[in-house]
């Protein structure tokens, strides 16, 4: 097997005793890149993040932010990275720096490189395209242009085309957002000379196999979906990663270890998306960023859903699979498959280990309780699927103490066919209020074959207060978590109301 290795700002760097554990994070800072912080070690505050390079379906290759403190080092291997120090130095500032320089988006410091390569990510993005070159001229006229609304943009979009929602995951300390946001609002587009925008002309790093061990523990990357199925027949305790957006977690706060990680997050079974006449199948271990991008609004549940999880840098390792495969009651993709009807496609080793073999399960039925599911040790979640034709009426509502980059105090998830003003059709998902995530049932026969009115939605906003066994504990109390359930209806038939006036006028 070659060498385990990394590429870290074009310069191959071995990871030769490293332990098995070590997050990307404290290689780096251990081989002298001090630039990423450790802030939160959970992947919310942005300090660490450096910049992957990942593939483009047209072969290309895109520079991708992620939290350098959750990705597990030995993942890594094969890969390139870029830090802020490989994005430029004291006498040779990159654009994103020199823009963050001048509008003194630089306080304490603590957070700043974390910043610029968030913010380069979107600097590279492809298809950025600025809406009104003139806006673009100094950070004052940028931040006028925001303040009087400009038409040609929105508070969320810079008059350069950078969306701000790719910081969503970098936390400034100091609360010096205003100058930060100027900065972003005032960057050109790359000069052709500029070495990382001619890289993203060539492909990506392609994955390699991986298998190290070191103080008794041990890093595996199967070359192949059978490869990581005979592992999990084999070897009990493997723990199986994607983007390690939990994991990294349990490794990080609370010295979680494990004597096997099994990492499936690159094999190409795990990260397709087709769409056909009568279903879509999303990949278990591709990213929700890719997802979102590939889906493109295709499935309006879900475009709802993407940018309230999380951030952009946890949704650009995050996956469907992850948020399954926890169990957790307080994930939000679980009530959004939910009412989408989905099913989890699970795979295992064939007999005689030549194969591999398929059974699909209603999402309905895959959660059994608390981080508990039907999946068997020698499983592992290849897909999603989604039947389709569509509802006609859905909504994503996510209740929590800030807009975006939280954790649900309650999740409901809409999905009702209305035709003649009477509800044909209705499933609806609910997360945050139970030992695992669930339908509304009850609620879902209260409104099926009757008129889509106030009655009617306030009798049946009555039962779904009723559903799951909401707890109290620090994001909410059960009593606030059922109220936020008989409201959530109320919300939803309010915005059809406001719509179908909109439509009319």
């Amino acid at each position: 097997m070659p060498d385990i290795a990394v590429t870290v700002n074009g310069q191959q760097r071995p990871l030769v005793g490293t332990p098995a554990h070590a997050t990307a994070l404290d290689w780096l800072r251990d081989s002298g890149l001090s630039g990423s912080k450790e802030g939160c070690a959970e992947g919310e505050c942005g300090a660490c993040a450096m910049l992957l390079a990942t593939p483009t379906t047209d072969g290309g290759t895109t520079w991708t932010p992620v939290n350098a403190c959750l990705v597990p080092v030995y993942a890594l291997d094969g890969q390139e990275v870029v830090t802020a120090e490989g994005l430029g130095s004291v006498d040779d500032l990159h654009p994103v720096q020199e823009k963050l320089a001048e509008a003194g988006g630089s306080q304490c410091g603590y957070c700043t490189p974390g910043f610029a390569c968030s913010m380069a990510g979107e600097y590279y993005r492809a298809d950025r395209t600025p809406i009104d070159p003139a806006a673009t001229s100094t950070a004052a006229d940028a931040s006028a242009a925001a303040d009087e609304a400009c038409p040609v943009h929105d508070p969320e979009h810079g008059p350069n085309g950078f969306d701000l929602h790719a910081l969503s995951g970098n936390l400034c300390r100091c609360t010096g957002y205003r100058p930060i946001r100027d900065a972003a609002y005032t960057l050109g587009s790359p000069e052709a000379d500029d070495p990382l925008q001619q890289r993203l002309a060539q492909p990506a790093p392609e994955p390699v196999a991986t298998d190290a061990e070191v103080d008794g523990a041990r890093f595996v990357r199967p070359a192949t979906l059978i490869d990581a199925l005979r592992i999990l027949q084999d070897e009990k305790d493997a723990l199986l990663v994607a983007g390690s957006t939990d994991w990294g977690v349990e490794v990080n706060i609370r010295g979680r270890r494990a004597p096997l990680v099994v990492a499936i997050e690159q094999l190409p079974e795990l990260r397709t998306l087709t769409i056909e006449d009568d279903v879509v199948e999303i990949g278990a271990a591709l990213p929700l960023s890719e997802v979102e991008k590939r889906l493109d609004g295709r499935i309006p549940l879900l475009a709802q859903l993407f940018p309230q999880f999380a951030s952009r840098l946890i949704r650009n390792r995050g996956t469907f699979g992850g948020n399954l495969g926890t169990g957790s009651p307080i994930g939000d993709t679980p009530p959004a498959l939910l009412a989408l009807r989905a099913s989890v496609v699970l795979a295992s080793l064939a007999e005689g280990g030549s194969g591999v073999v398929l059974r699909e399960v209603d999402l309905a039925d895959y959660f059994t309780g608390y981080r508990q599911t039907v999946k068997h040790a020698d499983e592992l979640i290849k897909a999603i699927r989604i039947p389709l034709p569509l509802a006609t009426t859905t909504a994503f509502h996510k209740i929590a103490k800030r807009r975006f980059d939280d954790i649900s105090s309650v999740a409901v998830a809409f999905a009702l066919d209305i035709d003649g003003g009477i509800v044909t059709g209705a499933t609806i998902g609910l997360g945050g209020v139970a030992a695992t995530p669930l339908r509304a049932r009850a609620t879902e026969d209260a409104l099926i074959g009757k008129p889509w009115n106030i009655a009617t939605v306030k009798a049946a906003a009555e039962i779904l207060r009723g559903e799951g066994t909401p707890m109290s504990d620090h994001r909410a109390s059960s009593e606030y978590r059922s109220l936020m359930l008989n409201t959530a209806l109320l919300k939803l038939y309010s915005a059809t109301v406001i719509e179908s006036k909109e439509v009319s006028a």
